[in-house]
């Protein structure tokens, strides 16, 4: 009978913990091509960590996100993106590592 109490106290205490998480997600423009650019911004943006979900959609040149905002904030996230050679509105990518992108995945960058 303990176990079965402590159990559901367990249970219990992971559901409010989890509920404390805070989830969020956005989306935001991030400049690329081709699918080729979709692995490397996903790629980045799931390596920060606190990032749950990462979808860009070429067309759009949209990103949602879903992250945890007590590990991590949109800032970081642009920052992970421009850091591979994307731009984002928040962050421009430096020009070195832009320059070194794959041919196909040069876009057209927006002045500064």
């Amino acid at each position: 009978m303990k176990i079965r109490i402590l159990s559901i106290v367990a249970l219990l205490l992971v559901g409010i913990m989890t509920s404390f998480a805070q989830n969020k997600t956005e989306e935001f423009k991030v400049y690329g091509n081709c699918g080729m650019c979709e692995k490397t911004i996903e790629k980045a943006a799931k390596a920060v960590d606190g990032v749950k979900k990462a979808d860009w959609d070429k067309e759009t040149k949209m990103i949602k996100v879903t992250f945890n905002t007590d590990k991590t904030n949109l800032t970081a996230i642009h920052q992970a993106i421009a850091d591979v050679g994307y731009d984002t509105k928040e962050v421009r990518a430096k020009d070195e590592v832009y320059n070194i992108l794959h041919s196909c995945c040069k876009y057209d960058r927006a002045e500064e």
